[in-house]
């Protein structure tokens, strides 16, 4: 199949791309493998008129308004490799299907690189988050963790304070005294001890066995992009303390003509707010690529 616009990734950013070009009557097919990065949290929040609504119905009514526009395919299935010929795009998905395009837009988000720590993982989205402006507010004011992961780590936890009572858990980290003494004036408390485990709904048991209980905990992840043909693209890959990212500019367009990124894997530290934004000014830009 021969489509103007190829999006690789179905989730806020990859719906929101599809739109203005699906009612702009273009041919367009959204290539999805069903992992969106906030699949372990139950609610978004931060989201003008979607404020608490459950993040895994946003995303179906979101493709739902999409299909309703004749012009736009949907395929489940994974991109393994792209290659450029004549022109376009050509998509190798799954190793089974092809499809070629005149623009591809990138919008797979990224894979968080959690910290090794025993119980970190499984309650990732549940007890563990990674942004205060999406899941702070619910804490109602209560005894928060930060663990350290990054230099990132420290500025999280001079915001914290906002949401409630902060511990500050180097686990291991250093910290500059002029940093640390910020903190401390912003009443966090820093926790020299390292992380054995966390259990329960979210404690942390501490290296000498003392167990902190918490009603949340914070912790900055590494952004990374994992798929290889991304890679292979030779769009330019920015990378900073966060993590990696597809450098774009103001249109949402990377180093390679032709090819549009949006989403978390062209934004460190995204939401889901961010992420429509972002797909929108892609699927304008690629449309208008189209014309000019």
């Amino acid at each position: 199949m021969n489509y103007d616009v190829a999006i690789i990734g179905g989730s806020y950013a990859g719906l929101a791309a599809g739109l203005p070009l699906g009612r702009a009557r273009r041919k367009v097919v959204v290539i999805d493998a069903g992992q969106r990065r906030n699949r372990f949290a139950d609610y978004s929040h931060g989201f003008l008129t979607q404020d608490g609504t459950p993040a895994s119905e946003i995303a179906q009514i979101g493709k739902q308004q999409l299909l309703q526009y004749k012009t736009v395919d949907w395929m489940d299935g994974s991109v393994k490799r792209i290659e450029r010929k004549d022109d376009n795009f050509h998509l190798c998905i799954d190793g089974t299907h092809a499809v070629s395009a005149k623009r591809i837009i990138i919008a797979t988000g990224v894979k968080d690189q959690l910290p090794e720590i025993k119980g970190l993982a499984e309650r990732w989205g549940k007890r563990i988050f990674h942004c205060p402006y999406c899941h702070g507010y619910e804490l109602n004011q209560g005894n928060i963790g930060i663990i350290a992961s990054s230099e990132h780590s420290a500025h999280m936890a001079m915001m914290l304070p906002e949401w409630g009572s902060v511990t500050f858990f180097l686990n291991g980290h250093s910290l500059e005294t002029e940093i640390q003494t910020q903190l401390i004036e912003r009443g966090v408390v820093i926790e020299q001890r390292s992380i054995t485990e966390i259990n329960e709904k979210s404690t942390v048991l501490l290296s000498d066995n003392e167990r902190i209980k918490l009603d949340g905990i914070f912790v900055t992840s590494q952004c990374l992009i994992s798929q290889d043909w991304i890679l292979n693209l030779g769009c330019e890959i920015e990378q900073n303390v966060m993590g990696e990212m597809i450098k774009t500019n103001a249109l949402k367009e990377t180093s390679v003509a032709g090819i549009f990124a949006c989403g978390d894997v062209a934004r460190l530290g995204g939401s889901v707010s961010l992420a429509v934004g972002d797909g929108t000014m892609a699927g304008v830009a690629a449309h208008r690529s189209l014309i000019f």
